[in-house]
């Protein structure tokens, strides 16, 4: 899984050829349904919204889609996903929408147009570094519940419960994987037992 990337937000690319116009929007895989809607809507004179998508998925593998919206088979999903696949993008979806010029671009010259707005898209992107997010729970008592959250704001984790009990806190974190595992080695590597036990 080395060498990936992903996006926070939505990015933006563009082409024209031959008078055709593809207008591609590179979203987070989990804006995509909200996304196709919104485009179907604002562009109801639009030829076509070819999409790609690449997701990562709890056991490891990784979840691909391409599709061509009425264009030649082959021609438009595929070639964007493999823009996807060589930028090593992942949970990350595309949708280019094609506005028709007119004039047949044929096969090999779809391919490039849509292959080309989807590059376009990715150049102006801010990408990231691709990390697995993870959860977990983590209990102290209250004499130590300051040194845990300034861990938790330390490593930049979101907090998604903090929940108070007899002996002290629990804080539910979220974040990338190999932070939530840094705060749990540190956590239980402190070597302060927790005096409420």
């Amino acid at each position: 899984m080395t060498g990936l990337f992903t996006i926070t937000h939505a990015f933006e690319g563009f082409l024209e050829d031959r008078k055709s116009r593809f207008l591609a929007h590179l979203v987070p895989v989990a804006s995509f349904d909200e996304r196709l809607t919104a485009l179907r809507k604002a562009h109801p004179k639009a030829n076509h919204i070819v999409t790609a998508h690449r997701r990562l998925l709890d056991d490891g593998r990784i979840e691909e889609s391409a599709k061509d919206d009425g264009e030649p088979s082959g021609t438009s999903g595929m070639p964007a996903l493999k823009v996807l696949q060589g930028a090593g993008l992942i949970n990350c979806a595309v949708l280019i929408v094609r506005y028709f010029g007119g004039i047949k671009l044929g096969g090999g010259g779809l391919a490039r147009a849509y292959s080309g707005a989807v590059q376009n898209a990715i150049e102006q992107a801010a990408l990231v570094p691709f990390q697995r997010q993870a959860s977990a729970a983590v209990e102290t008592g209250f004499a130590d519940s300051s040194e845990l959250e300034r861990r938790v704001a330390a490593l930049a984790l979101t907090v998604r419960a903090r929940d108070y009990t007899e002996k002290g806190v629990r804080l539910t974190v979220e974040g990338p994987e190999t932070d939530i595992a840094d705060l749990l080695q540190a956590h239980l590597g402190a070597g302060r037992p927790d005096p409420d036990r």
